[in-house]
């Protein structure tokens, strides 16, 4: 994931839950969300 730029993240994120993917998967992205510290930009757009 390191390789996803902070948008990409996001929008994956955002799309992860559209498509309703694995809760395991979802929450590995909001993991590496919390790490880059962009939980506001989740929080905000939602």
């Amino acid at each position: 994931m390191k390789s996803l730029s902070d948008d990409l993240l996001v929008e994956t994120y955002y799309k992860a839950i559209e498509l309703q993917l694995s809760t395991d998967f979802i929450m590995l992205i909001k993991e590496e969300i919390e790490k880059r510290s962009l939980l506001d930009k989740i929080k905000k757009t939602s």
